[in-house]
């Protein structure tokens, strides 16, 4: 079982930068794709960034030169680091993880954690 806890949300001005982290709980943490997630009142989830075992990443193109994702797994840790945010990025952000990286990016992994807020004013 993995349990994930996100942080790092909050109300930013657009421009503005954040870093969201997830910390995993669980000794298989380096085995697992990991992936941020995002949804907005509305709208469907999708997939922000993922990041496999091997460090390989994924970026959805609405993101892509302002977000930039990364782990750490001596932490347990995952981040994403979010550059330049606009209105449109105001959302709930999850993450999660699964073994099979596939199943991270089509948001069908098996762990996610509770969401946190990321709310930026124009």
């Amino acid at each position: 079982q993995v349990q994930l806890v996100e942080s790092g949300g909050g109300l930013v001005q657009a421009g503005g930068s954040l870093r969201l982290s997830c910390v995993a709980s669980g000794r298989t943490f380096s085995s697992y794709a990991m992936g941020w997630f995002r949804q907005a009142p509305g709208k469907e989830r999708e997939c922000v960034a993922a990041v496999n075992w091997s460090g390989t990443t994924y970026y959805a193109d609405s993101v892509k030169g302002r977000f930039s994702i990364s782990r750490d797994n001596a932490k347990n840790t995952m981040y994403l680091q979010m550059n330049s945010l606009k209105p449109e990025d105001t959302a709930v952000y999850y993450c999660c993880a699964d073994a099979n990286r596939v199943a991270v990016q089509a948001a069908l992994a098996t762990f996610w954690g509770q969401g946190t807020q990321v709310t930026v004013s124009s």
